[in-house]
């Protein structure tokens, strides 16, 4: 079950969000282990939670936001950010979009640092900065429409969905797997995505307020402000058994 689509397209161009998706694909092949040199400059441009506990390699801080471990894992943070970035740039502008998601990229290292400091294993991805982008998403448009495609074996079904259900979902599974994964070794940086997210709430707190807080919603109903996109029907077949 992942989004593949919101309601609400951006009022302008989101020229940051295009940015940052052509940085990410870039940094992807110029990273590929077939091409010369690339998985060296893979290993030294990922961020290692033992190496900043003791004071080396900081630049990882920021080059992993840009580096990903494989191309599902590229498409599926790019998908992310695709859907959730334009209306949050829309809100913030461009540059204080772009040091908002640079920002909660940092928070979301800092959390998974944070659970495990001394840990030799690589952190690579734009899943934690991404991550914010959610939260901020979360309180500016609790109630834009998200469109959720459903895969069960064989079954395919596309549901409409108020964001803040997706999202707050999404969020309990990364505490979940958080606490799950203690004494684990590898796989997902659930606190790196919990931290950017709760990073990306506080951060979008001042844009909230000064929009007018609560009464931002009563304007807007939890949606972006402006008229939803209108999309024909889904052309995914039904499989009849």
């Amino acid at each position: 079950m992942f989004p593949i689509r919101d309601h609400n397209p951006s009022q302008s161009r989101p020229i940051v969000t295009y940015l940052l998706i052509a940085a990410n694909v870039a940094m992807y092949l110029l990273t590929l282990p077939a091409l010369e040199g690339g998985e060296m400059l893979w290993v030294r441009l990922a961020l290692y939670p033992l190496a900043i506990s003791n004071g080396e390699m900081f630049s990882g801080l920021l080059t992993h936001m840009f580096l990903h471990a494989g191309f599902m894992h590229l498409a599926g943070n790019m998908l992310f950010l695709w859907i959730f970035g334009d209306n949050l740039e829309d809100q913030m502008g461009k540059p204080g979009f772009l040091a908002f998601y640079l920002a909660c990229g940092l928070a979301a290292a800092a959390g998974q640092i944070a659970s495990e400091p001394f840990s030799p294993v690589p952190m690579v991805g734009a899943s934690g900065a991404i991550a914010g982008v959610m939260g901020g998403y979360l309180l500016l448009f609790p109630k834009a429409r998200i469109d959720i495609l459903f895969i069960f074996i064989i079954f395919f079904k596309v549901f409409t969905v108020p964001a803040w259900i997706m999202l707050a979902l999404w969020f309990a599974i990364q505490l979940f797997g958080g606490f799950s994964s203690v004494g684990s070794e590898g796989g997902v940086a659930y606190w790196a995505h919990a931290g950017g997210f709760l990073a990306g709430l506080i951060l979008t707190l001042p844009v909230f307020l000064r929009r007018g807080g609560p009464s931002f919603w009563n304007r807007t109903h939890g949606k972006p402000p402006h008229a939803d996109a209108v999309y024909p029907p889904s052309r995914i077949p039904r499989v009849r058994r």
